[in-house]
């Protein structure tokens, strides 16, 4: 009787010593989730118009992961872009909301252009020049911030559990295509935007594209909770028409929220910055309903094709590696001044060089911008900056090929285009002064990054 006393106090000390490790392995998962209208009021700025209406509401969704440390933000925003102090706004509120780090924090847009942007740095210049509120509605925007600030804490506090991690994809059928259309001599012969009237120009191939769009759900059980899908082109099928609008990816993921009786779909942009619908989009406004159903139907099949997985707390990790951006050669402090000050240019001119000046003094001063990796059991989903090529999505799959890699773009919008090494010496649009204020060394920073967040 005394051996077996002794066996019993043995092992009641060996269950209690490892009750902890064993709880804290298994602590549940839970996922909360938002949507805010952030459609901008009529008479306010667009990116290149005045809003006139709204065709379609703008939204700012996004998802809270909660047990892995502070809680996790994932935002997507129908809006052009956020750069500079307008980026890190939106970051600062939604992680002050949450009681998280703002490193924690990813926001990003799709980059509709009938939609509003937002920098406060720049407009803080704009201003001092006597033309502040061109670029866009400043209360407005901090109005919008307030509120998804408030809806990501109200997320955080209504997160449910969540048992299981859905993994699907499957391709997209005649939605993307390169822009970037070579000649024999290795050079940009045409770049075939995204509304192309040109039929010689869409009789073209489709060239370097990733063709799947990725699905990520979360599941208590059998019942799906949100699902969040990412897909690399650019969204548009026509703009400057001064309607606000989600154009085909928000017509997309509404047909698919629809489908599934309200459950919350969050799509985010992949790496599109040379993609976009210009082999199937001749700009007819027939097109975004087709380009949408196209979307919505690849949406459709990589839900389908979804496999599960058990997930818990233990399974989520976040990382972030704050990198230096090399600034473009082509800007140039004086210039910008020069333009900035100049009251004969136009307001649009001048909006511009406002904001590339807030970059060139963040890019002086080392200021870094993150880059950052979500680990999901085997999931991995990416944050990149600017409008990054395609080849940096096709990358990070390759760098972790029996991994599931999503790629999101489009978080911090000041670099502009993040293109490869060799098209800066390739000629285009992509790489040119207008569009991109990044060096091609860029390309050694960038893949550097990725590669240490993808290990």
């Amino acid at each position: 009787m005394r051996y077996m006393r002794m066996l019993f106090a043995v092992a009641t000390v060996f269950l209690l010593v490892s009750s902890g490790p064993l709880v804290g392995a298994s602590e549940p998962l839970r996922v909360g989730k938002f949507i805010v209208d952030v459609s901008p009021p009529v008479g306010s700025p667009l990116a290149y118009d005045r809003c006139d209406g709204v065709g379609m509401p703008l939204t700012a969704r996004g998802v809270v992961l909660v047990g892995s440390g502070e809680p996790i933000v994932l935002c997507a925003v129908d809006w052009i872009g956020l750069s500079n102090d307008g980026y890190e706004r939106w970051r600062e509120a939604i992680a002050l909301a949450t009681a998280t780090s703002v490193e924690r924090v990813a926001v990003h847009c799709l980059h509709q252009h009938d939609a509003p942007r937002c920098d406060f740095s720049a407009e803080q210049l704009l201003a001092e020049q006597g033309i502040g509120g061109v670029m866009f509605d400043v209360a407005f925007a901090r109005d919008a911030i307030k509120r998804v600030a408030e809806a990501a804490k109200q997320a955080t506090e209504d997160a449910q559990e969540v048992t299981h991690l859905g993994l699907g994809q499957a391709k997209v059928e005649k939605v993307a295509s390169n822009r970037r259309i070579l000649g024999e001599d290795g050079r940009v012969r045409v770049v075939r935007y995204t509304a192309c009237a040109n039929p010689k120009v869409r009789a073209e191939p489709e060239g370097t594209i990733d063709p799947f769009v990725k699905s990520i759900s979360f599941w208590n059980e059998e019942t799906p909770v949100v699902v969040l899908t990412y897909y690399a082109t650019h969204p548009q099928s026509y703009y400057r028409t001064g309607v606000a609008s989600a154009d085909f990816p928000g017509i997309a993921r509404f047909m698919r929220q629809s489908t599934l009786n309200g459950l919350q779909h969050v799509h985010f942009n992949g790496a599109g910055g040379n993609i976009g619908a210009g082999k199937y989009n001749d700009g007819s406004h027939e097109n975004r309903q087709t380009l949408a159903v196209r979307l919505a139907e690849g949406m459709s099949q990589a839900f389908q094709a979804t496999e599960k997985h058990p997930i818990t707390a233990a399974d989520v990790d976040w990382k972030t590696e704050a990198v230096a951006l090399p600034i473009s050669p082509h800007v140039v402090e004086e210039e910008l001044i020069a333009t900035l000050h100049n009251k004969e240019l136009p307001a649009a001119k001048r909006t511009y060089a406002a904001k590339d000046l807030v970059w060139f003094s963040r890019c002086q001063s080392g200021d870094t911008v993150d880059i950052t990796c979500l680990k999901l059991g085997p999931a991995r989903v990416l944050s990149l900056p600017g409008e990054a090529v395609v080849e940096y999505q096709l990358a990070a799959q390759k760098m972790q090929p029996d991994l599931f890699v999503a790629v999101a773009a489009y978080a911090e919008y000041a670099p502009g285009y993040i293109c490869m090494k060799k098209h800066y010496q390739q000629g285009g649009y992509e790489d040119s002064p207008r569009a991109s204020r990044v060096a091609p060394e860029v390309e050694d920073v960038l893949m550097s990054a990725m590669q240490k967040l993808l290990d």
